[in-house]
């Protein structure tokens, strides 16, 4: 099996700090300050509360994968949901994993995935 290489992301400067922290190998989540809520991508104004500050905080890089889908392309690619430990989840790709032993409820581990060029590592996920 063959990693497809994703694009390389073009951040913005909403998302500058997203990507700076990809490029040390964090994964940074939204949480509101006020009420703890976490969300994913994060955003400078929460999806669930207009009150409150919006704290970008580190993720453990550890879920479970809530959905997925095989991409039968010509480069074949597992796409899913993963239930992030801190409650959020993001679509992503699982890699490094036989297609036929991916299961829901699967715990997996983040690893970032280099881009095409030099570009920014992009998380997605391995099973644990």
């Amino acid at each position: 099996m063959t990693d497809r290489i994703p694009p390389s992301p073009t951040p913005d400067p909403s998302t500058q700090r997203f990507w700076d922290a990809a490029r040390e190998g964090k994964l940074l989540i939204g949480r509101n300050s006020k009420t703890g809520k976490t969300h994913y991508p994060p955003r400078p104004i929460c999806p669930f509360d207009d009150e409150g500050e919006v704290e970008m905080v580190e993720a453990s890089g550890r879920g479970t994968i809530y959905s997925f889908s095989i991409m039968r392309a010509k480069v074949p690619y597992a796409i899913a949901y993963v239930e992030l430990e801190e409650g959020p989840r993001m679509m992503t790709n699982i890699i490094g994993a036989d297609f036929a032993a991916i299961r829901i409820g699967q715990p997996v581990t983040l690893k970032f995935q280099p881009t095409e060029g030099d570009g920014y590592p992009v998380p997605m996920f391995t099973p644990a």
